[in-house]
């Protein structure tokens, strides 16, 4: 019973419908003043190995200029008012509990012996991914808004789409719109 109420929970929490996100606008920032942007550098680190990587960030490129155009902007590639700088780091993570007495037996040492003791026992890896999104002007190579978000990264392809654009809709909401 407690491993199925423990999975149910694994499901809820790796569908978290919302990732952790942070944003900030930089004193004085003047976005009345831009009206373009491009993207400047991919940045990437830890496990990018996989063979997926490099569709889902240009899935996520593709999010960020479709909000960047819903809010006014244009992308353009001859000198835009902004660069748009994003940071990818993917962490694969061990999903943890702690033993119980109740529920988790003694180990035999030997010679009638048992042992027991509190301990961290390994259930289940995850990954989980941060992703950096930083707007700078472009004349004089200032940041004038950035934000975070994390998230535990869907094991689905088809969920990865899905949590891509609800992602950076809500990592870009504070981004001042034209």
């Amino acid at each position: 019973m407690k491993q199925l109420l423990f999975a149910i929970c694994c499901i809820f929490c790796q569908c978290s419908p919302s990732p952790r996100i942070s944003s900030q606008l930089a004193p004085g920032a003047d976005f009345s003043r831009y009206k373009t942007f491009d993207f400047y550098q991919l940045d990437a680190s830890g496990d990018t190995l996989s063979t997926k990587f490099s569709s889902r960030t240009k899935s996520m490129e593709y999010a960020i200029e479709q909000e960047m155009k819903a809010k006014g902007y244009t992308r353009t590639n001859d000198n835009p008012d902004l660069l748009i700088n994003i940071g990818i780091v993917v962490e694969e993570k061990t999903q943890t509990r702690q033993t119980d007495f109740r529920t988790d037996a003694p180990r035999y040492i030997g010679q009638r012996n048992y042992s027991w003791k509190s301990e961290e026992v390994p259930v289940g890896t995850y990954r989980q991914g941060t992703v950096t999104v930083d707007l700078v002007d472009r004349k004089t190579n200032q940041r004038v808004w950035d934000g975070v978000a994390r998230e535990i990264i869907p094991g689905r392809d088809e969920r990865v789409e899905k949590a891509i654009a609800t992602g950076v809709n809500l990592l870009l909401k504070d981004v001042p719109a034209k």
